[in-house]
């Protein structure tokens, strides 16, 4: 008798296991048939759409590691902060000793911030390892600045440790 209530258990399995594959694959092949366009595709309806601009070029593009490493630092630091917020709706009932804890947390935070800034990891043109030598500029520095008979006096600081040198 237990062995055929086992049987019957592994039927129903096999039953469910097959309806499962049947009814995945008639979605993919009939739905799909149904939904997908009629229209036959051309070259210029197989071209990727970027907002509106054509595309040029390779899309294999080098990109500086630094945009990568600020991404990443604000999202550890995003997430970090997310953290404080229930802490922070339940404070009174915690106590002095979360709120303690809570200011080693953010003391932490601050070490990173200060650890990641010290490093130039958060700098848009950092100095990483180079050297300035007399009459040249790191790559990506602006040299001169147009002033259109402005006085030197009158034009903004720019953010670019060649120009703030020039001047």
């Amino acid at each position: 008798m237990p062995q055929d209530t086992l049987n019957q258990d592994f039927a129903t399995i096999l039953v469910f296991l097959v309806f499962g594959a049947l009814f995945v694959i008639a979605n993919m092949v009939l739905v799909g048939r149904l939904i997908r366009s009629k229209t036959k595709y051309t070259e210029g309806k197989s071209t990727v759409y970027e907002c509106g601009e054509p595309t040029f070029g390779s899309a294999f593009v080098r990109f500086d590691i630094r945009f990568y490493v600020l991404a990443v630092v604000f999202a550890i630091f995003d997430v970090e902060v997310v953290f404080l917020f229930p802490w922070a709706a339940v404070m009174k009932s915690l106590g002095p000793v979360a709120w303690l804890e809570a200011a080693a947390f953010v003391g932490v935070l601050g070490v990173g911030l200060a650890y990641i800034w010290r490093k130039g990891d958060i700098d848009w043109i950092p100095a990483h390892g180079h050297t300035r030598q007399a009459g040249k500029t790191l790559p990506g520095e602006l040299t001169t600045v147009p002033t259109d008979g402005v006085p030197a006096a009158t034009i903004p600081a720019i953010a670019t440790p060649a120009v703030a040198e020039a001047r």
